[in-house]
């Protein structure tokens, strides 16, 4: 139960930050006791894998901050975020997800299952930042974008440590995801009410 919430944490953060759960994960495993990676996993902890990684992340730290860079950013995270949820949710659930001896067995058996819940979850979690961040640039001119990013990446962040140390908690954060997600549908509703009585009553004049 605790692999499965530790995956799930750390494949939802990836749908925030692709690269900071991985790094996390790397950085943990390679300085701390706090997290033994599985054999398949253990180049995580590699040191020119933390730094490619390490790169990525400023990049991306700096180039979702900057409105219409961000979209930009979003899109092409479309296909990463959900491919580092798939191999944080494997890593982070102690499940091997590569045989190199034998490829076909990742097929016949279930190890397939952990990379796809984790592709799914960072998946949902990055459609949900996608749709957020327009309508966060739209009413702020802009300005919240660099604000909403480094909260984004804080959370990340505590996630992914949340993830490993106190999994149990990601249920609180799962909870949270939900809440906002309900409050934003509901919020984009009643803008595009406003907007539609707006213009009939531009019509009417």
């Amino acid at each position: 139960m605790f692999e499965v919430l530790t995956g799930t944490g750390l494949a939802a953060s990836a749908g925030l930050n692709a690269y900071i759960p991985l790094l996390t994960m790397g950085l943990l495993a390679r300085y701390t006791d706090l997290i033994d990676l599985p054999g398949g996993w253990q180049w995580l902890g590699n040191g020119w894998v933390m730094l490619i990684l390490a790169v990525l992340l400023a990049v991306e730290v700096v180039a979702d901050k900057v409105p219409v860079v961000d979209h930009v950013n979003d899109v092409v995270q479309t296909v990463v975020r959900p491919t580092a949820g798939g191999l944080a949710f494997g890593a982070g659930s102690s499940s091997e997800t590569v045989t190199v001896s034998d490829p076909g067995s990742f097929f016949s058996s279930n190890q397939w299952v952990p990379v796809v819940t984790g592709v799914v979850i960072a998946f949902g979690v990055h459609l949900l930042k996608s749709a957020a961040r327009p309508v966060v640039n739209a009413t702020t001119a802009g300005f919240g974008a660099p604000v909403a990013s480094t909260a984004e990446d804080a959370t990340s962040v505590v996630m992914s440590l949340v993830a490993i140390i106190l999994p149990v908690l990601v249920l609180a954060f799962l909870v949270g995801m939900v809440v906002f997600l309900f409050w934003f549908l509901r919020r984009r509703k009643d803008r595009r009410r406003e907007r539609q009585a707006a213009r009939a009553a531009g019509f009417r004049v």
